[in-house]
């Protein structure tokens, strides 16, 4: 297999090292491109990784192309790739926030497979959550998008519709849950441990609560219930927060989230 990455900024950045550290699938060549591409390839140890400034080149020489651009740049990028792009080659992978596999297919033609995803930042340590959809020529395309994101973490196909909804939960929930490890450890520090430690007893606690849940049929109140006793000082400390709004307020932020998208579609 041979992969294109066009657009190595954050997002593509994470997805070219879990893509060259995962060993679940064979990539022969992955061709990542950026304006400046100084010092790129010395981040990464594999000798099938290329870096180049050509859009261009990096089609020619790949089969599937993710594309990791940005929302203003996206019909730029298509409209000079479109010219090298083979039907029934090439598998194009969208990352970009706000762009529906229409307004792709307005610019490179219907007869092309177009798969529209949305990872987060922790695919770099093969820890994403994936969520795809496709246009009719992509349907028989959709394996081959969860063999490359399923050895990068998790995926899951959904209609189109709902990509703007998992693009909150899923990319911009990266951020959120990095705010409240970060609160965590905070407030471990101001009971008295060092950062160092802070941080980590808040990363794995919130790894653990995840583990609970991804391997198990529980609830989270299930969960909750486990570890609160009467007058304890779980409950008291989970009530506090609610009293605060921790819950209203994480749901108003996907909810703005989610609305800001639909500025930036309506931008475009």
């Amino acid at each position: 297999m041979k992969i294109a990455l066009i657009g190595v900024g954050n997002l593509g950045f994470s997805i070219a090292q879990g893509i060259a550290g995962q060993n679940q699938f064979q990539v022969d060549q992955l061709t990542l491109t950026k304006r400046n591409v100084t010092g790129l390839a010395d981040k990464f140890d594999s000798n099938k990784v290329k870096v180049t400034s050509s859009n261009i080149e990096a089609v020619q020489q790949s089969d599937v192309i993710i594309l990791c651009v940005q929302p203003s740049q996206i019909n730029n990028v298509l409209q000079e790739i479109k010219g090298v792009l083979l039907e029934g080659r090439h598998v194009i992978i969208s990352t970009v926030t706000g762009r529906a596999i229409a307004n792709i297919e307005e610019v490179i033609g219907k007869d092309k497979a177009v798969i529209r995803s949305m990872p987060n930042t922790a695919i770099s340590v093969g820890q994403s959550m994936t969520c795809l959809s496709a246009n009719e020529e992509g349907q028989d395309k959709l394996g081959l998008a969860q063999q490359i994101f399923n050895a990068l973490g998790q995926s899951l196909i959904i209609e189109e519709n709902m990509m703007q909804a998992a693009t909150v939960i899923c990319a911009s929930g990266i951020a959120f849950w990095m705010r409240l490890i970060r609160a965590t450890t905070q407030g471990a520090i101001q009971l008295g441990f060092d950062a160092p430690d802070a941080k980590n007893m808040a990363t794995q606690a919130c790894m653990g609560a995840a583990s609970l849940l991804l391997n198990s049929d529980s609830h989270p109140e299930e969960e909750i219930d486990k570890v609160t006793t009467p007058r304890g000082c779980t409950i008291s400390g989970l009530n506090e927060m609610e009293h605060e709004g921790m819950s209203s307020a994480l749901i108003k932020g996907l909810m703005k989230s989610y609305d800001k998208i639909s500025d930036i579609i309506s931008d475009k």
